[in-house]
């Protein structure tokens, strides 16, 4: 009966996680192609890749590189062939490699040598000199730079490189192919799924007849531009080639015979062909269905030993270091465009690829993706799935979060250990995406429906009040709402001084900077200190304390939240100093007293804001820092609501728009903190205030004068002082009742 009322209660939330695990489903077997998953596997295989390859040196293989050092000593590429042909004499019988491989192809013949001409003058002017025909006879063989390299060529382990061209249509080629690796219909009538050609690009005919072998270095770039993989075998006219790779790791390996492996059970005429890896003696190179293999990246750019060109054919290598290598001839020079995209790198060498691919033939560390992978990826999504959907409406959002957490964990590390240690690929993208989905869904449907009475708390208030008040807000929502109500509070205004020159003196971009970081933690220490962010004027900040949450300490905390932000301001001068900013200060003005509060506004916009005089107060007493050279005036309300606290008075003042007088204060420190200097310095100020307010100006001036070389800094004395001097030119008369006056704001 309890797991019955669980389903009943949760029928929504498991009935969605059902949805979305059918869908993965769907795109696992074919039913749907999410296209989007695509890319984030191939995302995820490169993620994959980065994290688990070696990043070793390979030395084996070493790369033999037209780079800019050696077009600039032997002259721009193509180079004459009897350069090559000296290439190839100090390779093999100097520095004895093991096998050569060409990244590049020769398919124009070399004319450089002259002999055309020569050629074309014994058939005209000098066909009559017999002399000339003679000698011509004779040299003839050292000027035929093709067959020089030719006959470098033969009887050695060397594979030229050569490229087909993809598409659709009819295409000839140029050049010679080398014999197929499989003859048309070596594969019947099983439906193998080749990368076929319209076309090549491959070298003279008597360069290939004297090579051992050739090979096609076309990569296969997937859809993003990458180069993840390599056609072993290519089709063309029915007949199917070896990639370069592959061929320069059969001659590697004694030039044993490429044979293809089907799967056990499958038969010619099935539905799956079943060729899933080639053979080379007992190296088993595993293939996808386009007879395609991933390669095997060891690393980044420089993942096996680079030496120029020019250094073997200047014989600055050292003997004995190239000896048994496998040698690639590529290049790098930017301007010869053999760069690729690679999963490790964005601009990665042609013949480092085909490098990768060697090592990993010899190897055997290939990656495989057989169809069998596609059950067990069916079977993770299933049970991941299953599991998330039941489980997680049962548990909290710690639990809930915890599950998922160690769900995603398992699954990364059995994917991360099926790969190093099984070399096998399974698809992680869509398994990681649908737990991380379930997980949003339920934490989502949680959020907006069962949360339901916080949330609109959170969006009534939470842009006024910090998190840990709409969590007490929490426990009783009923008692909140935007209404407007009466209540006795205390309001804060902060502005900050001089900012027009301020923000003369800043471009647009530093002056939103510093608005950005003076703003930030001054909302911090109101958000601390309980209160409500009311506005943000420009530089200036309102606040209020006393709602929505009631707070019987409001002024307390609101002048708590004052003295903060002045100390918070200091660190904040230090910081804006180190960045050439210009100084910053501020004046703050409190006021306690009964104010409306709630929800105000237009059908527009509405916003939640207290209103009343006590208000236009708080506002008048932030103008008048200045005035006094103060950081924080509160009004003698707000100072009543706190007497633990020792302020210093220093006026009674009507602001602009009041008739009745109010006193102002500083606060200077509780009450606990008050040090004997302090205690004297205010028993002075107040006779001095006593004496100024009955108009006894000639002593007022005497007590000011002594405490202003006491404390020099106290902008304060100097206020009272000049007053005293126009007080005694234009008397303020006997009914005068010591309040000044401000016209203005």
């Amino acid at each position: 009966m309890r797991l019955n009322g669980f389903f009943k209660r949760h029928l929504v939330r498991i009935s969605l996680s059902l949805v979305v695990l059918l869908l993965f489903l769907s795109n696992t077997v074919g039913l749907v192609h999410l296209r989007f998953l695509d890319r984030m596997e191939s995302f995820a295989y490169d993620f994959r890749l980065n994290l688990m390859m070696p990043s070793t040196v390979d030395n084996r293989i070493v790369i033999l590189d037209i780079d800019e050092k050696s077009l600039q000593e032997e002259g721009r590429w193509p180079w004459s062939r009897n350069k090559l042909a000296l290439l190839m004499d100090k390779l093999f019988d100097q520095h004895k490699i093991k096998v050569l491989g060409f990244d590049v192809v020769f398919a124009e013949r070399d004319e450089s040598s002259g002999l055309k001409r020569l050629d074309e003058m014994s058939r005209t002017r000098l066909g009559s000199d017999k002399n000339f025909r003679a000698m011509l006879k004779e040299i003839r063989p050292s000027l035929d730079y093709d067959q020089l390299f030719a006959d470098s060529l033969k009887n050695r382990p060397i594979v030229l490189g050569y490229y087909f061209k993809r598409g659709v249509g009819s295409e000839g080629g140029t050049g010679a192919l080398p014999p197929p690796s499989f003859a048309p219909g070596s594969f019947g009538n099983r439906s193998i799924d080749f990368i076929e050609s319209i076309g090549f690009g491959a070298n003279l005919p008597e360069l290939q007849k004297n090579a051992a072998a050739a090979g096609h270095f076309d990569p296969l770039i997937d859809e993003d531009g990458i180069s993840r993989r390599v056609p072993m075998l290519e089709k063309h006219a029915d007949a199917y080639y070896e990639a370069l790779s592959l061929a320069v790791a059969r001659l590697a390996l004694g030039s044993p015979k490429i044979e293809a492996g089907f799967a056990e059970g499958v038969e010619a005429g099935d539905a799956y062909a079943g060729l899933e890896w080639l053979t080379l003696g007992n190296r088993r190179i595993p293939v996808d269905a386009q007879v395609s293999a991933l390669i095997p990246y060891r690393g980044k750019r420089g993942s096996f030993p680079y030496i120029p060109v020019s250094d073997v054919l200047r014989d600055r290598v050292p003997v004995g270091m190239l000896e048994n290598a496998i040698v690639l001839v590529g290049t790098t020079a930017p301007g010869l465009m053999d760069l690729r995209a690679t999963p490790v790198d964005s601009v990665y060498p042609g013949v480092e690829v085909h490098a990768n691919m060697i090592a990993g033939i010899l190897d055997q560390n290939i990656k495989e993706r057989p169809p069998y992978t596609l059950g067990a990826e069916f079977l993770q999504l299933l049970l991941a799935g299953l599991l998330l959907a039941i489980l997680l409406p049962r548990l909290n959002p710690f639990w809930a979060t915890a599950l998922t957490v160690g769900v995603l964990s398992v699954s990364f590390v059995f994917n991360l250990l099926m790969w190093q240690a099984g070399n096998l690929v399974l698809s992680i993208a869509p398994l990681m995406l649908l737990i991380t989905v379930i997980f949003v869904l339920n934490m989502s449907y949680g959020f907006f429906v069962e949360s339901r009475g916080k949330r609109q708390l959170a969006g009534l208030f939470g842009q006024y009040v910090p998190p840990e008040l709409v969590d007490e807000m929490a426990k009783d929502p009923e008692a909140f709402s935007l209404e407007g109500e009466s209540r006795e509070m205390t309001v804060l205004f902060s502005d900050v001084r001089g900012f027009t020159t301020i923000s003369e003196g800043l471009d647009p971009k530093q002056l939103t900077q510093l608005m950005n970081e003076f703003l930030t933690p001054m909302t911090h220490v109101i958000h601390n200190h309980r209160g409500t962010i009311d506005k943000y004027m420009g530089d200036a900040i309102m606040a209020f304390w006393g709602a929505p949450l009631e707070d019987p300490q409001h002024a307390r905390h609101a002048l708590q939240a004052a003295l903060a932000m002045i100390a918070s301001l200091k660190t904040l001068q230090q910081e804006f100093a180190a960045k050439g900013w210009p100084p910053i200060n501020i004046g703050v003005g409190l006021n306690t007293g009964p104010m409306t509060v709630g929800n105000m506004g237009s059908e527009f916009r509405m916003a939640y804001t207290v209103m009343g005089d006590a208000v236009n107060l708080g506002s008048r007493l932030e103008g008048l820092t200045k005035q006094y050279g103060v950081h924080i005036i509160v009004s003698e309300f707000t100072k009543a609501q706190v007497p633990d606290f020792i302020f210093r008075e220093l006026d009674v003042v009507r602001v602009k728009g009041k008739d009745k007088p109010v006193a102002i204060f500083e606060p200077i420190c509780d009450a606990a903190g008050e040090d004997q200097a302090t205690r004297d310095e205010l028993t002075l100020y107040r006779e001095a205030l006593r004496q100024f307010r009955t108009q006894n100006w000639d002593l007022a001036e005497m007590q000011f004068i002594n405490l202003q070389k006491m404390v020099p800094e106290r902008y304060l004395y100097s206020v009272y002082l000049e007053r005293i001097a126009y007080y005694r030119d234009e008397p303020p008369g006997a009914d005068w009742d010591g309040a000044f006056t401000f016209k203005t704001k």
